[in-house]
């Protein structure tokens, strides 16, 4: 399944464009509007520096959060039978497929609900993340998108799925670093004002022909989990 999961990892990332701009366009958006006035000739540089600084940390804050839920399952395999222990996992991690799947698709916005196991977690950080605006400093942004990386997703929060059933830390790590490159134009295209990927993304075509493929990961992998139980 590692695989497929990068892919789908992947355009999860990219296809969620509309629901990452709604959970993360304002930040970037705010602190790009915040940050230290240069001169016009090297705005454009000057706001992509700080933008990459910001995305190079929410994105390692994903890949943080692969590693732990990874390595932590694969701690845990060593408790129980690993070959149900994986199979349950990876049965849950295609059901969570097929979910983001019709979600990507607008089908079903059920993944969304999930959004509300990370409040707690939220009410925790969201106070620190307020100190650091105003964006000043790349560094400062970099850590800005560290903390906010946390914000609650029902996205990120069913690609950690994947990263559970990958049963490693490693490989973990790699699928929710995909999420998250997918991730990456959405928010720098929000924070430099420029709406043709969006256009693009949001394309009624496009969303359900990526949400279909999420869905045929899903089934196909589910297909595998039922023959293994034969």
């Amino acid at each position: 399944m590692t695989d497929y999961s990068y892919t789908a990892a992947f355009i999860v990332g990219l296809m969620g464009a509309g629901h990452c701009m709604g959970m993360c366009g304002g930040i970037v958006g705010a602190f790009s509007q915040q940050l230290p006035k240069v001169q016009r000739g090297s705005l454009l540089a000057h706001r992509l520096q700080f933008l990459l600084a910001y995305n190079l940390g929410r994105i390692s804050s994903y890949g943080i959060a692969g590693a732990l839920v990874g390595g932590s399952a694969s701690m845990l395999g060593l408790l129980f039978d690993i070959d149900t222990y994986l199979l349950v996992l990876r049965l849950i991690a295609a059901i969570m497929m097929i979910i983001t799947g019709l979600y990507i698709a607008q089908i079903w916005a059920g993944v969304v609900q999930i959004e509300r196991l990370g409040q707690w977690i939220w009410r925790f950080l969201s106070p620190i993340a307020n100190k650091l605006l105003p964006i000043q400093t790349p560094f400062k942004a970099s850590i800005a998108g560290l903390i906010w990386g946390w914000l609650p997703c029902g996205l990120v929060y069913s690609t950690l799925t994947w990263a559970v059933a990958s049963n490693s830390a490693q490989n973990g790590a790699l699928i929710m670093l995909c999420f998250g490159l997918g991730t990456l134009p959405a928010l720098l295209s929000a924070g430099l004002a420029a709406d043709l990927l969006n256009r693009w993304v949001r394309s009624k075509w496009v969303k359900w022909l990526s949400g279909a493929a999420l869905v045929a990961f899903g089934c196909h992998t589910l297909y595998i989990g039922f023959s293994q139980l034969n």
